[in-house]
């Protein structure tokens, strides 16, 4: 008999036993492919509560790569089907017997693998900061702030450093509801959301939602308002959070369409304190940012909160159909920051120092470029009157939270002439494929020829934090290369 207890006295459930699923069908129940899910509903919580542990997943590129007409949109068709569902009818293998005293084993249609397992919100923010753009980690172009700063190319970049959530109440299928219609019987606007390489705020791609609403001759149509969530997140009740999601309207065909967008924060229980209303500000490129500071009041029953995007929309006749879409940047939810005082220094992100070192076994130009962060705090500032010789107060207060320290997420770097400046420097890369965090290897024979020409080259770091914000230049670091 086994024990179902650990040496150190954990208990075992049936949970910790993994039943494993060859995803290329070798000897597994229900032909593997898209017919794995046939092995899996003898094993999930439904039938034994087992877990299950795949092998091959990389069947769905592995199996088409070397087709004539073989694309990545081709590969992340076929990948989305097998995890997430389809959008149409999935032809899966027939059923066959392993051997002829196998009993009959019907199973219905084809199900993903995100039928067979919990969708659980990712970690509070107030442990780890949550920030998107909605990246899969691969790309045809970059872009900074909503400018791109690499061209457009076919062959595209491969980064898994750069994945993000795609929004666990928006993709693969947005879910809709009416905001403030009770009792309309009107069907909610069909929606859909797509990965956007065209356009960016951070990265390589945007996340597309098209919309589209059919006519109404309600009284109140020529105004309605939509609920778009977009994720679930975990929160501690009486902390407060800040969230900011950045979106860009898309412009619409005829007929005109006049959209009011603002962020919101959920939540099934409590109601959130009334001044939780997002604040707009214009960035460049068309996009806008919106951003709240909210906290939930103690209450122990809380469920997990979303945070999303109320969508109101107008036309001069509302009888007809329409259709408009918007672009997706970024959404992040991190602590609130302490509100600024006269009595408290808040700190700010900055890249300390940057060094090259130039591999020099070789006399190449290639070499390894790395740096430093910090945290900066603005100069103190005197009182008028000078304070008591025994006052307890300190002159100088600082921020020492948890937050007061950046964290950054990647680093952008750039090359050119040392008397150009960062703003006309020439975009090389960015960190992560390695897997190291303050460090890039500049390998000069990939360098454009444009920088390759320069005598008093510098290169330029330029940080993003883990909450979604790019240094400013002034904040940035660079280093000399002769």
């Amino acid at each position: 008999m086994i024990s179902t207890h650990l040496r150190s006295g954990a208990a075992k459930t049936l949970q910790d036993i993994h039943v494993g699923v060859d995803v290329w069908g070798r000897g597994s129940h229900g032909g593997g492919g898209f017919g794995s899910y046939r092995a899996i509903e003898h094993i999930d919580p439904a039938s034994l509560g087992l877990s299950v542990a795949l092998f091959g997943p990389g069947w769905t590129w592995e199996t088409i790569q070397d087709k004539k007409d073989f694309s990545w949109g081709m590969w992340w068709e076929a990948e989305r089907r097998l995890w997430v569902g389809p959008t149409e009818k999935v032809t899966v293998p027939p059923m066959t017997k392993r051997h002829e005293e196998e009993p009959d084993c019907l199973h219905g249609l084809f199900r993903p693998f995100c039928d067979f397992f919990a969708t659980l919100p990712p970690p509070d923010p107030v442990l780890l900061p949550f920030c998107t753009s909605f990246s899969p980690g691969v790309g045809f172009a970059w872009f900074v702030n909503g400018t791109v700063v690499m061209p457009r190319t076919d062959h595209g970049w491969t980064d898994i450093d750069k994945q993000g959530a795609l929004g666990n109440m928006l993709w693969p299928k947005p879910h809709l509801r009416w905001e403030d219609r009770e009792g309309t019987t009107e069907p909610v606007p069909d929606a859909s959301s797509t990965l956007y390489f065209d356009d960016a705020w951070l990265g390589g791609n945007s996340l597309q939602v098209v919309f589209n609403v059919k006519g109404s001759d309600a009284e109140d149509a020529f105004f309605r308002c939509v609920w778009l969530p977009i994720q679930s997140l975990s929160v501690t009740p009486l902390v407060e959070y800040t969230a900011h999601v950045i979106f860009k309207i898309v412009p619409t065909a005829d007929p005109p369409v006049d959209i009011d967008i603002g962020l919101s924060i959920k939540c099934p229980g409590p109601k959130l304190d009334p001044s939780a209303i997002s604040v707009a500000e214009d960035l460049t490129g068309g996009w806008t940012r919106q951003t709240l500071t909210f906290a939930l009041p103690e209450n122990p029953r809380v469920t997990p909160v979303t945070a999303g995007l109320v969508v109101g929309f107008a036309t001069e006749d509302p009888s007809k159909e329409v259709q408009f879409s918007i672009l997706l940047g970024q959404l992040a939810v991190y602590p609130a920051p302490p509100p600024p005082s006269p009595h408290l220094s808040l700190a700010s992100p900055r890249i300390l120092w940057a060094d090259f070192q130039r591999r020099v076994e070789d006399h190449s130009r290639s070499g390894v470029l790395t740096w430093e962060v910090a945290a900066s705090f603005p100069p103190i500032s005197l009182p008028s009157t000078a304070p008591a010789v025994d006052s307890p107060t300190p002159l100088w207060s600082v921020d020492s939270s948890d937050h007061a320290f950046p964290s950054y997420a990647y680093f952008n770097i750039y090359a050119g002439a040392a008397l150009g400046g960062p703003t006309r420097a020439t975009f090389i890369g960015t960190t992560g494929l390695d897997g190291r965090a303050n460090r890039f290897y500049v390998d000069w024979e990939v360098l454009p020829d444009a920088v390759k020409r320069l005598k008093d080259l510098r290169f330029f770091v330029q940080g993003v934090t883990d909450r979604g914000e790019v240094t400013e230049w002034g904040q940035s670091a660079f280093v000399d290369t002769f």
